[in-house]
Order: structure tokens, then sequence, then C-alpha cells
């Protein structure tokens, strides 16, 4: 018999049992043990053995000594794109899977200095104090500080990542939450956005509402209630739209009459919605109830409620920063690419989806397989060694030592 594994953390096995949306009933049958001792485990009560604690791990997707280490405080409690109503084990999942992306890039900043943060916040304390006028203000002061005039975003993750934000695109199984946020204890802004609905116009609309929350809501707590959660995400909702559809930009492109197919000119240009359009139209005032209405309508009636003509033609965005930080360590050989798994203790498909690696990059096969070094890090790292991935992958990101860090 085994002896039991006393460092063991309880709170490892809680945030993998929601990552993989699983029950301690259903963990219990699939490592032979009952759910009383799943249990015992999660109270501390008892401490599994060593050969549990393998059988665990397989069945997890994570390392036996991922299962040990101390579980550090994480983000705060995300801000939802969806309703509070949403089934709360999705809502598990997908926060479990925020702090793994937080701690994936924590562990990565040991080695790289991300882009400086430099998301503006409002000094709202509570959402009743954030006004119609405060959103459009905010979102010009977004816009004004990130250096974009009055046209479309080209790119709104790349805008994200180069103002410091760790963002994540991903398959996650719960297409009816389309993404949450949050900020990290160190002061820096998270974005998980749900990729299974592979719409790009959407996805583009999913991160400026993100960004609503992190601009907005920076000082207020996720609430628990659902009119509370409704008034918030009213609020992020107006203000990517406010982000991407300038009132003057925009509103100077828009024929009068409103018809769907100057909306539909309209929408390869801004990568906006026709649904999206319709709805800034309201809030701007350029259109009243009957308009609106008989958009509506025409709408639902030619296109149906759940997409549009042309959807397809636009690729979604994807990140690049936790990526390019990979490419850079390893050139450096500060680690290999597939070392990577073992570093975080997770799985290679979790490490790539989080990362924004290709499919099987480090989960299949390779002809050539070469030995995995981890490498301490003895000095600063010039990340402006960086720029010498040109090529690669694409356009290179900046990586600016943050004021005040050694």
């Amino acid at each position: 018999m085994t002896r039991s594994i006393e460092n063991f953390e309880p709170e490892r096995l809680e945030q993998a049992l929601a990552a993989r949306g699983f029950s301690a009933v259903e963990l219990a049958a699939r490592i032979g043990t009952a759910s009383t001792t799943i249990s015992r485990w999660r109270n501390k009560a008892q401490f599994p053995s060593g050969d549990m604690l393998e059988k665990l791990a397989a069945e997890l997707r994570v390392s036996p000594e991922w299962l040990t280490r101390p579980l550090y405080q994480g983000p705060a409690r995300p801000y939802f794109r969806g309703s509070i109503a949403q089934m709360k084990a999705d809502r598990a999942l997908l926060g479990a899977r925020l702090h793994w992306l937080d701690e994936v890039a924590q562990q990565l900043e040991q080695y790289v200095d991300y882009p400086i943060v430099n998301v503006p916040s409002i000094s709202a304390s509570r959402l009743n104090e954030i006004t119609d006028a405060d959103i459009e203000q905010a979102a010009e002061a977004c816009r004004s500080l990130w250096g974009l005039k009055d046209g479309p975003v080209a790119d709104v993750l790349l805008l994200l990542e180069n103002a410091g934000v760790i963002v994540a695109r991903e398959e996650t199984g719960t297409p009816r939450i389309e993404g949450l946020s949050s900020w990290n204890r160190t002061g820096r802004p998270l974005v998980l956005l749900c990729a299974d609905k592979g719409n790009a116009y959407r996805s583009r609309f999913d991160a400026a509402h993100e960004l609503g929350h992190l601009v907005l809501h920076r000082n207020i707590e996720a609430p628990a209630d659902a009119a509370a959660h409704k008034l918030m995400e009213s609020q992020a909702h107006r203000f990517a739209g406010a982000f991407l559809l300038p009132s003057r930009g925009f509103s100077a492109e828009v024929a009068s009459p409103v018809t769907l197919q100057g909306l539909l000119f309209l929408k390869k240009r801004w990568g906006v919605s026709v649904g999206a359009m319709i709805m800034r139209l309201v809030a701007l005032g350029m259109i009243g109830d009957s308009d609106y209405l008989r958009l509506i309508k025409l709408r639902s009636a030619k296109w149906g409620n759940k997409q549009e003509p042309n959807d397809s033609d636009r690729e979604p965005e994807t990140p690049r920063l936790l990526r390019r930080t990979v490419d850079l360590l390893e050139q450096e050989g500060v680690v290999t690419a597939d070392a990577l798994s073992s570093l975080f203790g997770l799985s290679p498909r979790d490490v790539e989806s989080l990362l924004g690696l290709p499919f099987g990059f480090l989960s299949l096969p390779k002809a050539d397989v070469l030995e995995l070094v981890l490498k301490r890090r003895d000095a600063s790292l010039d990340v402006q060694a960086v720029a010498s991935l040109e090529g690669r992958t694409g356009t290179v990101l900046s990586f600016e030592k943050p004021r005040g860090r050694p």
C-alpha cells in the first residue's frame, strides 16, 4: 500500500472538476473509488495515495505534481457575457479556465515583460452611477488613448493585447456564454472568449463587450442578482457599440432612410453585424421605435435571428501575445515548446488552447522528438529579440518593460 500524499491540494481538485465538468460521483466512477472518498479528499479529512493521485491526474488530464501545487490567489470574480441564469456548471467551467489562463500567463511573465497595461477605467463604484453619457465618453476616451480616429477598428484583439490585456479564444463547449473577463491580483486584465460559434463579427463584438466591463466596472464587483447583472450587461453592450461604431465616423456613413441593404454594405467595412448596427442607431437616436421595429422584423423575416449574409467572409481574430511569448522563449533557449505541458502541469491540448497554438502542435506525435529542457532564468531576457520572429508568426507585438520593474 502506497503512502498518502499529504501535500495534496483539494482546491486544485475542485478547480479541475469544474474545468472538466465532472461531478464527484462521475470522477469516483472513473477512478474506481467511492464518491465519499472524493468528499473526504475535498475537505482534507483524507489524502489520496500515490496510486490514486496518478489515477486522479490521468482522468482530470493534469500532472500528478499539479495536484500538489498550492493554489495561488486567482483573478476577481469574472464578468460573464450572457445571462446570469446560465447553468452554474458552465460558469464554473469558464471561471476555472480563466484562472488557468491567468496562472499560465503569470508563469510566462517570469521570463518576459508583457506590454504595459494601458486600459482606462472610470471611478464609478455603483452600476446606477454610470449614465449613457458616461459610457459614450469612456468609449471615446479609450479610442483616443489607443490612437484611434473615427474609423473602423482593424483588429480588436490586437488592440487589447497591445494594451496589456491577456486574451485567449477557445472552444469551451459552452456556446450560451460568449466570454468573460476580470482583473488579476497584479492589476492585469484578462479576457477569455468562447469560439464555439465561430462568427468573426460576433466575436469582435464580444471582445469589445468584455473591454466595456474592464473599463466601466473595474471598481464594481460582478453581481449575483439577475437585475444588476442585466444592467451591467447592457452597459457593456452599449460600450461595445460606441467603441466599434463611434458616433461621428459611423453616423456620417449611414444613408437615410436606413435599409438592411445599406447596413449590409457597411457590415464588412466596420466589422460589426447588421443587428448590432441597428442597436447602435437606436442608441444614437438616428432611428425611432417604428424604424427599429421595421428593421428588426425585416431582418428576422429575411435572415432569421442567428445568422446574417456574409457572416463567413471574415476570419475570426486570434490572440497573438502568449503564442509569440512561447516563440520568443523557445528561440532564446529558455524553454522548449514541448516542455510547456510539464511546466504548467496541464494537458498538451489545454496548453495549445490557452496559448493559441495550432491544434496538434503539442498533443500529436512529431517525427522527431527532442529532449525537453527547461532552463532557469539567469539574467534579463533581451525582449527586443522578438523582432527576429517576424515572418514566422506575422506582425510582432512589442514587449515593453513595465515601469518600476528591475
